[in-house]
């Protein structure tokens, strides 16, 4: 028996937070699979939550507690599991730390266990490019015959459901997002091998500040030991070492490495990545190997249509201005950097959504560099950079808004949904617009 199924046979585990994306469930079947009392409670109703019930329905011991929390539930817990996002003030984890309840979150516990089995833990954060970060690392690892996992911030992936599929030597490479790494600070420790490719504004809406949303991203390294990797993108120099973290600062990749990725910033993506990859033992003719045959990350810069002559990508997941920002540079500057003629602007871009509260005049001035049509979704940040793009088109729906865009497109332009806001408000999450999105393109 390992030694995460005697820690939780007949404990009594309180998941704070079920969802609908598929993690919390497959941490409840797990949880239930090695023999807890599992109590997993939400505010949102079981009508508002009904995928994620029918599924835990076959375990007798899985309590759903929905519609409210009850204190109860975190102060006779032998243990909490908080939900990413859920916030680390919140009244329910006041109560449990009160009542000396531990509290952990799921993919920092998976990452406790695997790393006692004698796994090798990847970690890699950042505002941006983490997704493709950790996706180069997984698919060099897997295209070159070494054992490898994917976790994390994993649509779908249940990421402490991994352990039964652990062995010793093999490596998992988990994409952590700050509130995730709140976990690791709990439990203080750091992945082994631990890449921070940049910080952005983000997350304003949850954070006091800027120094408060560094403070979850520096649990990455704050507990790395004797002989573990940091490696950081060159805009965090100045900052890490004032922090007195010691870190690896790459050079980009070798100008003859092929990427089928477009653009600078995932070439700046792809140096983080091999660092990590050499720093696993592998040589520069299976990164760049590796490298070459990745075909990037649904939603990010995503090639989903090439018809007629013009180009549709999907770019969901940039949720910042920043992320857009990167997009726009990708697709539509000119190789030197300088503004396009007004008549050879050939990008149509679909953005807006919910506010974040992130600086916005960085962006419109890429957009005026750029595009030649705009159209906007409707959501609190639409407001706010229609102010200042009032050229801009709103739509009133995803659908409109990709019809709008189709419409105007003449062959050699470039349909590029970038949103550089949170989805709130009109879909579930993210995921849910990726997914309209594709299916109104195809």
């Amino acid at each position: 028996m390992h030694e995460y199924e005697s820690a939780l046979k007949d404990k009594k585990i309180t998941i704070l937070g079920l969802g609908l994306l598929g993690r919390s469930v497959g941490d409840a079947e797990f949880l239930a699979s090695c023999g807890a009392q599992v109590t997993v409670t939400d505010k949102k109703t079981p009508t508002e939550l009904r995928e994620s019930v029918e599924r835990l329905k076959q375990y007798p011991n899985v309590a759903l507690h929905l519609g409210g929390h009850d204190l109860s539930d975190f102060t006779s817990a032998d243990l909490v599991i908080k939900a990413a996002g859920v916030r680390q003030d919140s009244p329910e984890i006041a109560a449990a730390r009160a009542a000396g309840v531990p509290v952990a979150m799921s993919t920092a516990l998976f990452a406790q266990y695997a790393a006692k089995m004698g796994v090798k833990i990847v970690g890699v954060t950042g505002t941006r490019g983490k997704s493709t970060i950790t996706h180069m690392i997984y698919h060099a690892l897997r295209a070159n015959g070494r054992p490898a996992h994917l976790g994390g911030n994993v649509r779908g992936v249940s990421t402490l459901a991994l352990l039964p599929q652990m062995e010793s030597g093999d490596v998992a490479v988990l994409e952590l997002d700050s509130w995730q790494l709140q976990g690791f600070g709990d439990l203080h420790m750091s992945p082994h091998i631990a890449v921070f490719s940049n910080l952005m504004p983000d997350h304003q809406n949850y954070y006091k500040d800027m120094e408060e949303y560094f403070a979850d991203k520096a649990n990455i390294y704050k507990y790395q030991h004797v002989g573990d990797t940091l490696i950081a993108g060159r805009g965090l120099e100045d900052r890490l070492k004032k922090d007195g973290a010691e870190a690896q600062y790459p050079d980009t990749i070798p100008a003859d490495w092929t990427l089928r990725i477009p653009g600078e910033h995932n070439r700046e993506n792809a140096a983080l990545a091999a660092a990590a990859l050499l720093a696993l033992g592998l040589n520069s003719e299976e990164i760049k190997n590796g490298f070459e045959s990745f075909i990037g990350v649904e939603g990010r810069l995503q090639l989903v249509s090439d018809r007629a002559g013009v180009k549709i990508y999907n770019d969901n997941n940039a949720t910042t201005p920043e992320a857009t920002i990167a997009a726009l540079r990708a697709l539509g500057r000119s190789p030197t950097g300088e503004t396009l003629d007004t008549g050879k602007r050939n990008i149509i871009l679909l953005a807006g959504g919910s506010d974040k509260g992130l600086e916005l005049s960085e962006l419109v001035s890429e957009i005026e560099k750029t595009c030649k049509k705009v159209v906007l979704l409707p959501g609190t940040g639409t407001d706010k950079i229609h102010s200042l793009v009032p050229a801009a088109q709103i739509s009133d729906s995803l659908d409109q808004a990709v019809n709008m865009a189709s419409g105007a497109a003449l062959p050699g332009d470039i349909v590029l949904f970038s949103p550089a806001f949170a989805s709130f408000g009109m879909f579930k999450n993210e995921y849910e617009r990726n997914d309209e999105f594709l299916k109104l393109v195809r």
